[in-house]
């Protein structure tokens, strides 16, 4: 090879590179143009940024998904508050007894010392409320009284009320009666309903008070059974108001509030009298039945039951079934609390004292 040929050769390598070199001078200027955006080559670390930036976003979506997921259980919060009256349903109570909070369910899990408790507390409040409360059917002697009470089976007190004064003063004694024409008491008892089986009955008992009896209600539960028509109902209406004996009477009334009081669960009227008798001192009896009888007949009524005017609500499992409006609840008062004639066309000074007023005779009004 000639001298020229490796001077071309050596020209045209040193050409190639230069323009390498160029090429790789002018690539480098690239990067240290990054440089200045980066202020001091952060281009190296705007990679971590990035990282960090993308994991701050799914930090941020798991607030954000946390944060919806936490929104549900605040608008849940309100729905437990259903345990509890409505606003409405408690301000009907208010006026008339102390503002408390009302329960909408029946209690659960209520200890034994817990319903014994509130079952006194009831009958303390309907004493409060009721300290007149009597027994609702005329009567001057321990006869007259189980004559009415047998009367009073299937009709009001108020009717047998209006239809005793008629029977007692044709026939005042048991002899007078067991002797009667059977249909000549019918003719009385008529507006009793059912009026020859009561008439039956009557007659009946009246003809074993005068022979086995020496003309005298007996005062013992074992004996007052014995009499036609007498039941264990009707024999503690008598022990506990002719003769001061304690005793629970279990009638329609009291079976219905016992129950909507959680008092039992029972229907039997023996296992109602065993099981609330047994929530009570013996002496409590007789003024017990009369409480609860008339908070039935007043307030507590079958059908509709004035919950808005009711003294116990705060304490009663079944607060709700009936009207709760307090305005609409007055209206559904019966007797004297609704401002209307009592049962009775005698009844005790304290009663009337107490604003009650005598019912009307049989045909007037």
């Amino acid at each position: 090879m000639t001298k020229k040929a490796a001077t071309g050769t050596e020209k045209s390598q040193g050409a190639e590179k230069t323009q390498r070199g160029e090429k790789t001078e002018k690539a480098a200027p690239t990067k240290k143009s990054a440089a200045p955006a980066g202020k001091s080559a952060p281009a190296k670390k705007s990679a971590p940024v990035k990282k960090a930036a993308a994991a701050k976003q799914p930090a941020a979506a798991k607030k954000s998904a946390s944060a919806k997921k936490a929104a549900p259980v605040k608008k849940q919060a309100p729905a437990k508050k259903p345990v509890v009256a409505p606003k409405k349903a408690a301000a009907a109570v208010e006026g008339v007894a102390p503002a408390k909070t009302v329960a909408a369910q029946p209690p659960r899990g209520e200890s034994r010392t817990a319903l014994v408790r509130r079952a006194r507390r009831i009958d303390r409040e309907l004493a409060e409320v009721y300290p007149y409360a009597h027994p609702e059917l005329d009567f001057e002697n321990p006869f007259q009284l189980v004559v009415a009470t047998v009367l009073s089976a299937q009709t009001t007190d108020l009717r047998v009320n209006q239809t005793t004064p008629a029977l007692f003063a044709k026939y005042p004694t048991p002899e007078d009666l067991a002797a009667a024409n059977p249909e000549e008491v019918e003719e009385i008892l008529r507006p009793t309903g059912f009026f020859r089986a009561k008439t039956k009955s009557v007659i009946g008992l009246s003809k074993v008070l005068a022979e086995d009896f020496g003309g005298e209600v007996p005062g013992r539960l074992e004996d007052l059974v014995k009499l036609p028509g007498v039941g264990r109902k009707t024999a503690f209406v008598v022990l506990g108001n002719a003769f001061g004996r304690p005793g629970i009477t279990v009638d329609t009334h009291f079976q219905r509030l016992v129950r909507r009081w959680r008092w039992t669960e029972a229907t039997d009227p023996d296992k109602i009298e065993a099981a609330v008798g047994a929530l009570f001192p013996k002496s409590d009896w007789t003024d017990l039945s009369h409480h609860v009888i008339w908070h039935g007949r007043r307030i507590c009524h079958a059908r509709k039951p004035a919950c808005g005017a009711c003294p116990v609500a705060p304490l009663c499992p079944a607060y709700g079934e009936g009207e709760t409006d307090p305005e609409k609840a007055e209206k559904l008062l019966k007797y004297e609390k609704g401002g209307f004639p009592g049962q009775r066309l005698n009844p005790p000074r304290s009663y009337l004292e107490a604003g009650g007023k005598p019912a009307p005779p049989l045909g007037a009004g």
